[in-house]
Order: C-alpha cells, then sequence, then structure tokens
C-alpha cells in the first residue's frame, strides 16, 4: 500500500479556499491536470455518494465517489471507483485548518492506493506532483491576496490575460432619460470602466426581468436616476475582477440579484461582495430567471414567515415568478396551499406547481371562498403581492393570529390603513425589504445556497417562459405590467465581441 500525502499553506481566508475545493464537481474549473468533469444521475456537487466522471488532459478517463463531507470541520474524503491509470483501492482526504497568523489557511491532502508491483514510485509522483502539488498551485493562482509571496502572474493563455487589464469596454444597454412609461426605455452606448478594488466586471449572457425594473422606470422607487439603465439581476461571465476580490476569477459563471440597478446592459463593472459562482448544474437562463425570485421565495418562506409542516397558506399570484416558486417551496414543506388568480389558465399553472386548491373571482368574496375551504378557520399566513386590491381580502382570510406577509404592490400602494382594525383577528403584519435580508455575502451564501439545493433537488422549478432581446426590454414591461405573463420574464443580450 502506497501512501502520498502533501500539505501547504494559502494565503487566504478558510472559507475563501474551502469555497472552491467543496465544489466536488468543479476541479475542472481549477486544476490543470482536469480536463472535463460531470456529475452523474443528477447529483448534488456537495451530496455524498455523488460520483464525478472525468477525462484528464492525458485522455485517461477516472470516476470518483464522495465519501463524505464535512462544513464545520472543512473536510471531505472521495475514492476512485474506476480508473484508465493503475491506481487500486485509492481513497484520498483533503482537510483545511486556519492559520491565524495572518488569516491563512493550511491545507492537507493525502492518500492510500495500491499500484502494480514495479510502478510505486511513478504513479507515487504522479499523485504527489502532478495532482497534489498543481492542485495547491492553481488554488493559490484563483484564491490569494494580490502581492503575496506565493503568487506569479497568469500565463497569457489562461481567462485572466483575457480582458486589457485598464481599458473601458463600450457596451450596450436600455435606459431611460426620465421616468415614465415602458417606451421611456431606450437603446444607448454606455461605458463599462475596468473594475476597481472589490469590482468585477462581468458580461452578462441573461438578465432578470422583475417588477421593481417597472417601479424603478417609473419613478416609484427612487433607485434608478435617469439617465440610467434599471435592472437588478443578471448572469454572465467575470471579465477581468478588481484588488481584492478572492472568490470571483475570470472566466467564472456568475450571477447577482442586489442593488445598484444597471442590469440591463451587455457589460456591466460592479461591486463584488453580493456577486455569486454558479454551479455547474444551473444555467445562465435559470440564473437569471429565478435567482432574485428564489431568493425572495426563500426568505419569505425561511424567515420572515418560518413555514411549518401542517400550516395552511394562501399565495396571491400563484403562477406569477415568485409565487409559483412559493407554492412548490411551501408544498415541499408540508404545507396546504391555496392559491388566488384570475383565470382558469393561471389556476391551471398553480395547480400544476402544487397548489391544493386556486381560488377564482367570483360570486363570493375571496375570504368567504377560503373559510369554505378551511372548515371556516381561515389560513395560517398570506402571501401578498398585489398591494391594494387585496389587502383588506388578505386580513380577512387570516386564521385568529395570523400572519399576513405584505411583499409587493402590483395593484398599487395600499394607502393608510388602521392597524386598530388588526386586533380582531390579533393579525401580525410584515412588509419586508428585500435589501435589508440580502445586504452582506453571508446572508446571500446562505440564501442561495438553499436555492441552489432546492433547484437540484428538483424542490422548485424556475421556468424563463418569456424571452426577449434586450432592445425590446419594453416589450418586456408592457407584457408583465398589462399580466399577460406567467412564470419568468429573461432578457437575452446580444453580444458584441
Amino acid at each position: 500500500m502506497v501512501t502520498v500525502a502533501r500539505s501547504t499553506v494559502v494565503d487566504a481566508p478558510i472559507e475563501s479556499v474551502w469555497e472552491v475545493l467543496r465544489d466536488f464537481n468543479g476541479h475542472d474549473r481549477w486544476h490543470p491536470a482536469v480536463a472535463r468533469s460531470e456529475l452523474e444521475n443528477g447529483r448534488r456537487t456537495d451530496q455524498v455518494g455523488a460520483v464525478r466522471n472525468f477525462r484528464l488532459r492525458g485522455g485517461e478517463r477516472l470516476r470518483e465517489r464522495l465519501l463524505s463531507m464535512s462544513d464545520r470541520r472543512r473536510s471531505f474524503r472521495y475514492a476512485i471507483v474506476d480508473s484508465e491509470l493503475p491506481l487500486m483501492d485509492y481513497v484520498a482526504e483533503v482537510s483545511l485548518k486556519p492559520v491565524t497568523d495572518g488569516n491563512r489557511t493550511f491545507w492537507s491532502w493525502r492518500s492510500r492506493f495500491r499500484t502494480p508491483p514495479g510502478r510505486e514510485q511513478d504513479l507515487s509522483n504522479l499523485v504527489a506532483e502532478g495532482v497534489y502539488e498543481a492542485g495547491f498551485e492553481a488554488i493559490r493562482q484563483r484564491v490569494e491576496r494580490p502581492g503575496n509571496r506565493y503568487r506569479e502572474p497568469a500565463p497569457a493563455s489562461t481567462p485572466a490575460a483575457k480582458p486589457a487589464a485598464h481599458d473601458a469596454i463600450e457596451a450596450k444597454a436600455m435606459i431611460i432619460d426620465r421616468y415614465g412609461g415602458a417606451g421611456e426605455l431606450h437603446e444607448a452606448t454606455v461605458s463599462a470602466p475596468a473594475p476597481g478594488p472589490g469590482q468585477v466586471r462581468i458580461r452578462h449572457t441573461a438578465i432578470g426581468v422583475n417588477y421593481i425594473d417597472v417601479y424603478c422606470r417609473s419613478g416609484y422607487f427612487k433607485l434608478l436616476q435617469p439617465p440610467g439603465a434599471p435592472g437588478m439581476e443578471a448572469a454572465g461571465e467575470v471579465i477581468d475582477a478588481g484588488e481584492g476580490v478572492r472568490h470571483l476569477v475570470p472566466g467564472a459563471r456568475v450571477a447577482y440579484a442586489c442593488p445598484p440597478v444597471g442590469a440591463y446592459s451587455t457589460v456591466r463593472t460592479m461591486d463584488a461582495a453580493l456577486v455569486v459562482p454558479l454551479p455547474d448544474t444551473i444555467d445562465d437562463i435559470t440564473a437569471a430567471a429565478g435567482l432574485l425570485k428564489g431568493m425572495t421565495a426563500e426568505i419569505l418562506l425561511h424567515t420572515v414567515h418560518r413555514l411549518k409542516p401542517g400550516e395552511t397558506v394562501l399565495v396571491f399570484a400563484p403562477a406569477g415568478g415568485v409565487g409559483r416558486l412559493l407554492v412548490q417551496w411551501a408544498s415541499h414543506l408540508g404545507a396546504t396551499v391555496i392559491g388566488a388568480t384570475s383565470s382558469e389558465e393561471k389556476a391551471r399553472l398553480a395547480r400544476g406547481a402544487g397548489a391544493a386548491h386556486v381560488i377564482l373571482p367570483g360570486e363570493e368574496s375571496l375570504e368567504a371562498q377560503v373559510r369554505a375551504l378551511t372548515g371556516g378557520r381561515g389560513v395560517d399566513v398570506v402571501y401578498d403581492a398585489v398591494g391594494r386590491d387585496t389587502f383588506a381580502h388578505s386580513v380577512a382570510a387570516l386564521a385568529p393570529c395570523g400572519h399576513l406577509v405584505s411583499y409587493g404592490q402590483a395593484s398599487g400602494d395600499i394607502g393608510s390603513y388602521d392597524i386598530g382594525s388588526l386586533a380582531a383577528g390579533s393579525v401580525t403584519l410584515s412588509r419586508p425589504n428585500y435589501g435589508h435580508y440580502t445586504g452582506t455575502p453571508e446572508q446571500v451564501t446562505a440564501i442561495t445556497r438553499r436555492l441552489f439545493d432546492a433547484i437540484d433537488r428538483r424542490i422548485v422549478r424556475v421556468e424563463a417562459r418569456h424571452r426577449y432581446p434586450l432592445r425590446e426590454a419594453a416589450e418586456a414591461h408592457r407584457a408583465l405590467e398589462g399580466r399577460r405573463t406567467t412564470g419568468s420574464i429573461v432578457l437575452i443580450p446580444e453580444q458584441d465581441s
């Protein structure tokens, strides 16, 4: 039995190193020896039992199974289950420990395996140098701080040399010069400057459209000061990153769902802190269609109102972007979901997403229909994104001590409301602000980890039912405001270079 062990110190925080290594299927993006890798049978990249099937750049094929993974101990074990190299009974372990002196990371990588007689030395060297030492250096290039003692310039052929380091990039954007209707959106040429410290420059491949974009365009929300582009959600590829950015590298697939506005563009420079790397299992269209909506659903179901099995939920607009995700996820969590929508077509989509019942406009009021379905009790929680037209009905549909989560106002501001009237049902009222729940990298990481897991496990299904070229953003807004859409809307930029 041959034992190979190597260790090193990486000049980066343990969280940065672990974020890269815990992606069991991500080694083809950083290890120079790996040409291509994929997970078998739809497993998650951090799921114990997952098998990665990959080829080395020399052509050899290997299959490795994840045996264990611990986020608390920052370690995982894996074994070779099939190999065109004579590495038999191969089991390896990777473990990280923090080095408090300078906030660095100690990394240990060790394995045991059998080989044919006479090949012990050359295969031992292959693992030690071609796998471990090469992997150490690749991770250093990816996560270490600029100017540290290990970093070397990236070769000219790597993605790091792709952009012109200090040049601005000309981009196309859909902007407004003044607040108003959808017709105010028009195409313009803008400049995406080279990223400064803590910034990243992204070439967009897909851009999400959300109702908050309408509020920004109309001036209802002052997040956008004309002239400028709306948009808070997009996916794409990192062109280059500024000093101090350690979690994103050139060529990485990324997405974001955060202010400031400006996503309606082909290229954008922005702060990197809330931009997240995309796992291989999430394509760009899905990310742009579902990141903001999915993060909103995660917050509403797990933080604003921590949904419990057995509760009854009323969801307005259950065929819409956030509403459809709420229905799917709440059903998975063991809630009975009632949807409230405007047409039989949308009702069919809501039932397909998991709604046990769907209410349509009729002779009876919404609250009367809810109480008929719940034996007169009402629902435990209402998720209401409509606002003015539904607020009073939502209050009336609640069970005693129920919770009204008013997270949108598609029909307008609810105006003044006598909160004393809420005492009749001991109603709890929440009006969450997305930014308060997603303002730090730690918050975004926790939310997106749960969301990506839910997408991987098919708990939620993100559907980009409506796709428009970026230049047709005005028409996308008209469709959204006219309630002619179900699911998500995505803008596709035309790439000039």
